[in-house]
């Protein structure tokens, strides 16, 4: 890894080291925040972050990963955020870049961005973060919780079947749930087949409904709506970015896949925290920076909690009773 020091004559290191041995073990102090482990005095790492869009969700997921690493290193870290706007290949380029930079190592916020990086490098670590399934995102067939290259990170992966038992305790008479998402998110259909499985074993009728981008979001949720009781919509980038949209024309509730989507456009849903898993990545990134942990072998984690939430504002809407043990977001 790229590192910058001082030049320092050999007499001055002697005298240095001298003064440290009379010190024992204790830390220089710095002003403002101190690094902590075993990186180097002087030495500042670039990070490159490689966002797919703005919305709620990633955003979080951004901040926690910057915060994180700013507890550890202060000013030993610097980050470079770059955002594609929601276009795959803005991302590839994007990789691109930091890899010419020879940055330290890249963070990968959501599933193209990730496969963007992996493309970009084999050699620079990569971690994820809002990433739902690493094996389907990297083609991993004997998926056994690492990835086996340079390549680590967290998970947003809520518990799908948890999230089934909430539409079933919210609405308990519906006939038909619409499973609403991004045909060009493989991580979207990953859930959306999971939780198909836990709905229909659960006595409802399941259909799916996708759109390919945000032209057509509005229309297919106007299907979805006509054709069924209730929607689900996974954790999917493209409807998270597309709340407004969807809210305008939802005529049926929704139960979202986090609390981004749920704040827009749901009335309920069994959330991870963003800036949590993003926190969970910048220690990682810590222990790769600071010292040398290899992400090959780094297991991929998830979000250590989730909670029930819903949206006030559509629960009035749709007339529905919540249960106790849901929270309002925003409280």
């Amino acid at each position: 890894m790229k590192k910058m020091t001082k030049f320092v004559s050999v007499a001055l290191a002697s005298v240095m080291a001298l003064s440290l041995a009379a010190c024992g073990t204790s830390a220089p102090e710095n002003e403002g925040t101190q690094a902590t482990g075993g990186s180097a005095e002087g030495t500042v790492y670039q990070v490159g972050i490689c966002q797919l869009v703005e919305h709620p969700a990633l955003d979080a997921a951004t901040e926690g990963f910057q915060a994180a690493l700013k507890d550890k290193l202060g000013d030993q870290v610097e980050f470079d955020l770059q955002n594609a706007q929601g276009d795959s290949p803005t991302c590839s380029t994007i990789c691109t870049t930091f890899v010419a930079n020879d940055y330290d190592l890249i963070l990968a916020n959501a599933t193209p961005a990730l496969q963007a990086a992996v493309a970009a490098t084999s050699d620079i670590p990569i971690l994820g973060t809002s990433v739902t399934d690493y094996a389907t995102a990297l083609s991993i067939d004997d998926w056994s919780g690492t990835t086996g290259m340079n390549v680590s990170g967290t998970s947003d992966l809520a518990p799908l079947d948890k999230q089934a038992e909430c539409i079933k305790e919210l609405f308990p008479d519906a006939a038909t749930v619409g499973i609403l998402y991004c045909s060009a998110e493989p991580n979207s259909l990953y859930q959306a087949n999971v939780i198909s499985e836990s709905l229909t074993g659960m006595g409802y009728s399941v259909k799916t409904f996708t759109f390919a981008d945000s032209n057509d979001v509005a229309s297919v949720t106007q299907s979805a709506c006509d054709e069924c009781d209730v929607l689900y919509i996974p954790t999917d980038n493209t409807a998270a970015s597309c709340t407004e949209a969807i809210n305008n024309v939802a005529t049926k509730p929704i139960f979202a896949g986090e609390e981004g989507i749920c704040s827009g456009c749901g009335v309920a849903t069994l959330s991870i925290d963003y800036y949590d898993i993003g926190y969970q990545a910048g220690l990682m990134a810590y222990e790769i920076l600071a010292n040398g942990a290899d992400p090959a072998t780094m297991e991929v984690k998830f979000a250590p909690e989730v909670v029930k939430k819903y949206n006030p504002a559509n629960v009035d809407k749709y007339a529905l009773t919540i249960p106790e043990d849901y929270v309002a977001i925003g409280e």
